[in-house]
């Protein structure tokens, strides 16, 4: 078997993969599936909203899901391809979905919930018997009517139905609503409605008469048609297709794809309206009409050949009106135009259709609209032209085809031409455009949208729009130029000369504007020799730009001659000339002079004549020597300048100018005088910038010996004679220095000797200097202001050295005394014992703080006033910085306890559970003290788990730890953090104590035993029963146990209605037992009470509180139950109550027989009463009581139950007939049970609507029926339904009992 399903498995798809892939085969047939199902969910819904008997649909899908399956597998699509049970299963569970969604399987909710079906509404608490089972009820469900159910509810005892309807009179009326119809070019046909009423068309004649037809002038024929009802379902297809091109239209219309007879589906909106308004006996059918004419309906017949009766109507369908521009001619095809350009203009309007027209059309120009109408448009009148109405087109579009039915004839379409006479005066858009036409018959045709005024860069031409465009004449000038104002041109370069049109319409760009050139007067000539020659250029704008630029690279004038746009010439505004002038190069008139001083050249100067536009800048070149030259530049902002030169190094210099510039030319070369001359600058000297710079007086400090070394720079030719002056307290010496080589010398000065020794100020200045042409120059440079100190700075620690000592908290900062000589501000470099890392500090009072963070001993190694260097006093240079000791905690030696050295614990004495214990600490350090530790206890996983961490305070040395007992198990205690007055918890949070030195003690402190019942559940059993565990799977009656076993338990049982207790002890070695001694036997019945009273454990702690809800457990002995029936009777029927009375302790189990199929039934309360469901013999056979115990038989309690009568109408169905005046339907009654029958039936009105309430209009009961069937006749209106059924024993629908008395037995 197993070789069979692989050979299957490896056939492959029935599809070959060269058509279609095992992917796509898969994604198909699931996509079919999942459509399928959809559909089925909304046929689901569709049964729900309509409440239409849904076993047509049952069986429908029942089909198609088994159809689904099979073909599933005979495809064989790889990855669907399943075994036949997987296939069955997929079937049954397909099938048994349907079954619930489409009524075959119903679920019985009232069953569920412990009551009867078909009597819930009197019996609803009421236990029942099961109903009976067979094959039949299975099937019934799952056939969707095809196999009946024998089903003991309503609808199984009265079946059917039978309606009779009398058959109305059948009307057609062609073109109820008098509507409309034009023939469309687009189209080519229109549908004329017909309204049926009570008619099951099958087939219609119809006549057409032509348009304009006159029996006397002979013209046209009338033509007769007939429609088959093939021809009425090829008609009613095209209608449905045309609804939905019209409401596809309705959604999607825009202006851009607007038609001129997209309004003719306004008549097919009208159709589909009326359609929606049909009475429920009308139906509606539609003539196909593609040719002109009037409309007559003829004969309408049904299947039966029955002639339906005709409504006096008609229907005109005309060729739709059609208007549009034709034949522009001359100017009028020009759209766009100039102002002023033959300002009237025709345009031609071509009209057609049924005369008299109207026509509305509108102008916009600008943006303003306006509207007009033209009515009475008709053609030449001819002899057979005669129709004619009132003359108004208003008065014909109110006239439909019944009006027209009355004058007999309608004439036939023209063609009619209107001219049409527009002004273009004004610039700006003009828009003509043609919005409907309207013909005689009434028909209204929109030829246009609203129509929008066009920008000014588009312009419409269309069959029913016409635009024309009127531009403004450009204007053109030059900007920012004139004759008056010329513009500047510079040699060899161009000028920008600005064109701009003003007035001018953008869409007329580009423009051409015309110009001419007119040279200098006087025959100028360029520097080639050549004449400037006059000429004529046209120049044209770019894109739509109003401004252009002409490049003008020769002097003279420029003119605008014209201008002309796209369409239009436009006019030349002033300035309408433009003067170009050519700046001149720069230049200038040069005068060196030579400079002579003190027997010698210095420098050179020049006067300067500067030609051009200021500002000027001169550019020119000094080289000295062989050195390189450099350029320099200088500016000026007048025309007259003087330059001085005067190097201060000696040497053979040339002076040389380069070029210049102006505001209009940049370096334009100068070919002036040079001059090259030998100068030596004069002497000058000055201090030394390492003394200071500027012009205030610079200071120095000198702390030793009787110099002091001056820097001097010296300028000019050397070699130099320099003169100093040094002024004293009360001397003034002059110091002369000679034959300097060097420009930078250091020159020794002696301290004045009132100076020396004891210190003080001097000043030394320079006097003059000599250079080596013996030019003796006078020098006027601040001076130096010399500070000479004779003391040294010094710096100690203040105090005597028993007092150079501070304690301070850990790393708090601790300051140091100090004595400070000399200026500040004073660097201090010092160290601390034992480190070789020397800090400085800068300190700014002789009294200031050394600051430090360390313990140790501080020295001082140097110091540095602001001018020299100092001294350490050697006594005083140390100073000694101690630490505060942090608290701490250990056990009072009176402690009893054991030290653990494997973990430093400390192991106290164990302790019963809820048992103050405490411990004395004794503490070292500044009181008051903080205790910060932890609480741990071992945890569920093996580890410790902390619980706590409290922190309490003791003003005394030694302080009272208190433990915590409360909670039994191993407790474990740890000081983490101690805290005094000098360490505060809070300012020292972070600093905690390491774990090595933790103080460490533990304790066991041991629960107190306690027993207690595991629920309070009342405990049931029998007389004379031992207390031993009846139900093994039971929790009732077991003792849980909290200590150390083994435990001892003492139990009291006392017996309430002999008012006698007996204890019992008994050991028990683990923490759970469960009640068992079988040594007591409960000798009388009634409840009974077992208490615990006492528990003790391995353990020497006392007893722990009893709970009072769990120390005690009942226990109920009853005796044997009995039942009692209330009426003593052989015969019931099914829907009755039989009540019995019940005697022992609830709840009762009752044990009973139907049909020699054992059930049971529980019963909480007295009396019983118990719904009969399934026909036999029904016998109670026992009773039990106690949850099942105590159980007792019953041998003479039975009844005989009989099933309730039926009755059919129509053998069940629903049967509809329709009969006409004069005949009779019959009626049949199939009736079922045991005769003689007694049954009612009744005949009610026939209502229109689906669920609505139908009125009775008589009712009949009939006795003594002793067939099976019954029958009557009838030529009334109605539905005949019967309503009740008696046989021999029972009746259907039962009487109702009274539920006051039921209750009140109960």
């Amino acid at each position: 078997m197993a070789t069979k399903a692989r050979a299957h498995s490896n056939k492959g798809p029935l599809i070959p993969e060269k058509y279609l892939d095992v992917p796509s085969q898969r994604l198909y047939f699931v996509s079919l599936g999942l459509l399928c199902q959809s559909i089925k969910i909304l046929d689901f819904f569709w049964s729900l909203a309509a409440g239409d008997d849904n076993f047509a649909t049952g069986r429908k899908w029942l089909l198609v899901d088994f159809a689904y399956c099979i073909l599933l597998a005979q495809l064989r699509i790889p990855r669907l391809n399943y075994s036949k049970a997987s296939v069955l299963l997929q079937i049954s569970l397909l099938w048994f979905l349907d079954g619930v969604m489409f009524g075959g399987i119903s679920v019985n909710a009232p069953v569920l919930f412990g009551t009867s079906l078909g009597f819930t509404s009197s019996f609803s608490d009421i236990p029942s018997t099961p109903e009976a089972f067979s094959i039949r009820e299975i099937l019934a469900p799952m056939s969707f009517g095809l196999i009946s159910s024998s089903s003991s509810s309503r609808d199984a005892h009265l079946l059917g139905q039978h309606t009779v309807r009398m058959s109305p009179i059948s009307t057609a009326h062609l073109n109820p609503q008098g509507l409309k119809f034009c023939l469309s070019p687009s189209n080519g046909f229109v549908l004329i409605p017909i309204v049926l009423n009570n008619t099951h068309i099958a087939g219609l004649k119809y006549s057409v008469t032509p348009l304009g037809y006159a029996e006397d002038l002979s013209r046209g024929k009338i033509d007769m048609y007939e429609s088959t009802t093939k021809d009425l379902k090829t008609v009613e297809q095209n209608y449905r297709e045309q609804l939905q091109v019209a409401v596809t239209g309705q959604t999607g219309r825009n202006a851009d794809d607007y038609d001129e007879y997209d309004d003719d589906d306004d008549e097919d909106l009208d159709s589909r309206s009326a359609h929606s308004t049909l009475q429920k006996t009308q139906s509606l059918a539609h003539i196909m009409m593609s040719r002109p004419g009037v409309v007559r309906l003829v004969r309408a017949y049904d299947a039966a050949n029955v002639d339906a009766r005709l409504v006096v109507s008609e229907a005109v369908v005309v060729p739709c009106p059609h208007v549009e521009f034709v034949d522009d001619r001359g100017s009028a095809q020009q759209s766009i135009r100039c102002a002023g350009q033959d300002a009237d203009l025709e345009l031609n309007i071509k009209v057609h259709g049924v005369p008299p027209l109207s026509l509305r059309w509108l102008k916009t120009i600008n943006g303003n609209r306006e509207q007009f109408l033209v009515e009475g448009i008709e053609g030449e009148h001819k002899d057979d032209h005669a129709h004619k109405d009132d003359g108004s087109p208003t008065n014909h579009a109110d006239h439909t085809g019944s009006s027209l039915a009355l004058t007999g004839r309608v004439p036939d379409a023209q063609d009619v031409r209107i001219p049409l006479t527009i002004s273009l005066e004004k610039p700006g858009t003009y828009l003509y455009a043609l919005e409907e036409i309207t013909d005689g018959v009434g028909n209204v045709i929109r030829v246009g949208s609203d129509v929008i005024p066009p920008e000014t860069d588009s312009l419409t031409q269309t069959k029913t729009t016409r635009s024309f465009m009127v531009l403004r004449k450009p204007a053109v000038s030059f900007a920012h130029c004139s004759s008056d104002s010329p513009t500047s041109l510079l040699i060899g370069s161009e000028a920008s000369l600005s064109i701009k049109a003003i007035e001018a319409d953008k869409f007329d760009a580009p423009w051409e504007v015309y110009m001419k050139y007119q040279p200098p007067t006087g025959g100028e000539k360029q520097k080639d020799g050549k004449r400037f020659k006059p000429w004529n250029k046209t120049l044209k704008t770019e894109g739509d730009r109003q401004d252009l630029t002409v490049r003008a690279s020769t002097p003279g004038d420029y003119k605008i001659v014209g201008i002309k746009g796209k369409y239009c010439t436009g006019t030349v505004l002033a300035p309408d000339s433009c003067r170009v002038v050519e700046k001149p190069l720069p230049s200038a008139e040069i005068e060196w002079k030579r400079i002579h001083e003190c027997s010698g050249d210095t420098g050179v100067s020049a006067s300067l004549i500067l030609r051009g536009t200021p500002p000027f800048q001169v550019y020119y070149r000094m080289q000295r020597d062989s050195e390189p030259a450099r350029e320099i530049a200088k500016t000026f902002t007048s025309s007259r300048a003087e330059l001085t030169l005067q190097p201060e190094r000696s040497g053979h210099y040339v002076f040389t100018f380069a070029s210049i510039s102006d505001a209009n030319y940049r370096k334009v070369e100068l070919k002036g005088p040079s001059i090259d001359q030998m100068i030596h600058p004069l002497a000058s000297a000055d201090f030394s910038e390492s003394h200071g710079s500027g012009r205030s007086k610079r200071i120095i400090s000198t702390c030793s010996g009787d110099t002091v070394d001056i820097g001097v720079d010296l300028r000019g030719t050397g070699p130099w004679n320099l003169e100093l002056q040094i002024i004293g307290p009360q001397t003034v010496e002059v110091l002369q220095v000679t034959a300097i080589e060097t420009s930078k010398k250091t020159i020794k000065v002696s301290i004045p000797k009132e100076v020396e020794q004891n210190g003080g100020t001097f000043e030394i200045a320079l006097m003059s200097v000599e250079d080596a042409s013996k030019c003796k120059r006078p020098i006027s440079v601040p001076g130096i202001m010399v500070n000479v100190k004779r003391v040294v700075p010094t710096v100690q620690f203040y105090g005597k050295e028993q007092d150079r000592h501070v304690v301070v908290a850990e790393n708090e900062r601790a300051s140091l005394p100090l004595r400070l000589t000399g200026e500040g501000p004073w660097r201090v470099k010092y160290r601390r014992e034992g480190s070789d890392r020397v800090m400085t500090t800068t300190l700014h009072n002789p009294n200031d703080n050394l600051q430090v963070t360390g313990k140790g001993v501080y020295e001082i190694i140097g110091i540095t006033d602001a001018q020299c260097p100092g001294a350490v006093l050697e006594n005083a240079s140390t100073y000694r910085v101690d630490w505060i000791p942090r608290p701490s905690a250990k056990l009072s030696s009176t402690t009893d306890a054991t030290y653990e050295a494997r973990n430093g614990s400390h192991i106290l004495r164990p302790i019963c559970e809820g048992v103050n214990d405490h411990v004395d600490l004794d503490l070292t350090g500044r009181p008051p003290f903080q205790i910060m530790y932890n609480i741990a206890q071992n945890s569920d996983s093996g580890g410790t788990e902390i619980t706590g961490q409290p922190t309490f305070n003791s003003i005394q040395p030694r302080t009272r730890f208190q433990l915590h007992t409360s909670t039994p198990g191993r407790m474990y205690y740890e000081v983490k953090q101690i805290g005094d007055t000098a360490y505060p918890l809070a300012k020292s949070k972070d600093t905690i104590i390491p774990k090595s030195e933790r103080l460490l003690f533990e304790q066991q402190v041991s629960v107190r035993p306690s027993a207690r019942f595991r629920n309070h559940n009342r405990m049931v059993y029998c007389l004379n029963d031992a207390l031993v565990p009846l139900d093994l799977a039971s929790t009732d009656g077991y003792v849980v146990f909290e200590g150390t076993p083994p435990f001892t338990l003492v139990l009291a049982i006392k017996n309430l209605a002999a008012s006698h207790v007996d204890r019992e002890t008994i050991q028990v070695s683990t923490n759970t037992w469960r009640l068992d001694l079988p040594s007591y036997t409960f000798t009388s019945i009634g409840p009974h009470l077992i208490s615990i009273e006492t528990v003790t454990d391995s353990s020497s702690c006392e007893q722990a509180a009893l709970d009072p809800l769990f120390r005690s457990i009942w226990v109920d002995v009853a005796e044997t139950a009995a039942i009692i029936p209330f009426e003593r009777r052989e015969d019931i029927c099914v829907g009755e109550v039989t009540q019995f009375q019940l005697e022992g302790i609830p709840p009762w189990t009752i044990a009973y027989q139907i049909n020699s199929k054992s059930y049971n039934q529980e019963a909480k309360v007295s009396p019983f009463s118990l719904l009969q469901q399934q026909p036999g013999l029904f016998v109670v056979s026992s009773i039990a009581h106690q949850q099942k115990m105590c159980k007792a038989a019953v041998t003479d309690l039975r009844f005989k139950v009989h099933a309730l009568p039926s009755a059919q109408v129509g053998h069940g169905k629903k049967i509809l007939q329709d009969i006409h005046e004069g005949d009779q339907a019959e009626i049949i009654f199939t009736l079922i049970g045991e005769p003689p029958f007694t049954f009612t039936y009744q005949r009610s009105e026939l209502t229109g609507k689906k669920g609505g309430i139908e009125r009775v209009l008589e009712t009949h009961t009939v006795s003594r029926v002793l067939t099976k069937e019954y029958s009557v006749f009838s030529a009334l209106e109605g539905t005949w339904t019967v309503t009740s059924i008696s046989d021999r024993y029972c009746r259907y629908p039962p009487a109702q009992p009274d539920m006051a008395s039921e209750k009140q037995r109960n």
